[in-house]
């Protein structure tokens, strides 16, 4: 049997051990340096002055929402008024004639200033009546309602398949206009 006397020093010892193992522990798994510190790849670029995931603008024209925008990351960068965006939603809403208009795209810019949303990565438009537009970059104007591009962009609606350079798709009464020549196809049923 062991004696009282090497009970109390042996518990002691057992304590003391514990308590260098915990410190030990949290020393190794607790950043190092000031406690705002972060890693290095969780820091933002010096440009951007806040980050978001799921952010949401709209415009309000005549008291209504006109559009709304869903971005699943933001970096916004306010010396430029600009917000750099990824993974985007585009709602434009219902006019008095005129279907909702939906648009997609992987990445893009929100420049505050001048109400232009620039949008590129596999860019797609897609109104109400079924009619798709899809094309790797896009320009929305907000002081004329308009999407414009100087690169390819494939059309589709039904039976119509249409490929062509250039265009500008209005907002408000659906209309697009392709800038050069246009190669066209329609399957017949």
């Amino acid at each position: 049997m062991v004696s009282s006397a090497y009970i109390r020093p042996l518990l002691a010892l057992l304590v003391m051990a514990a308590i260098i193992g915990i410190a030990v522990v949290v020393f190794r798994n607790v950043p190092h340096g000031s406690p705002s510190a972060r890693p290095a790849e969780q820091q933002l670029p010096h440009h951007i002055d806040i980050a978001l995931k799921k952010a949401r603008f709209s415009e309000i024209q005549d008291g209504q929402v006109a559009w709304e925008l869903v971005a699943e990351r933001v970096e916004y960068d306010k010396r430029g008024d600009t917000a750099y965006l990824a993974g985007i939603k585009m709602d434009f809403q219902k006019r008095s004639s005129q279907g909702t208009v939906t648009v997609t795209a992987d990445k893009g810019e929100y420049l505050s200033r001048e109400r232009n949303v620039r949008l590129s990565g596999h860019v797609l438009v897609v109104t109400e009546e079924g009619a798709r537009f899809s094309t790797d970059s896009l320009l929305y104007t907000g002081t004329t309602g308009r999407f414009t591009t100087a690169g390819s962009v494939h059309f589709s609606q039904e039976r119509l398949q249409l490929d062509a350079v250039g265009m500008t798709l209005n907002v408000k009464n659906q209309q697009a206009r392709f800038s050069s020549a246009i190669e066209a196809s329609v399957t017949m049923h």
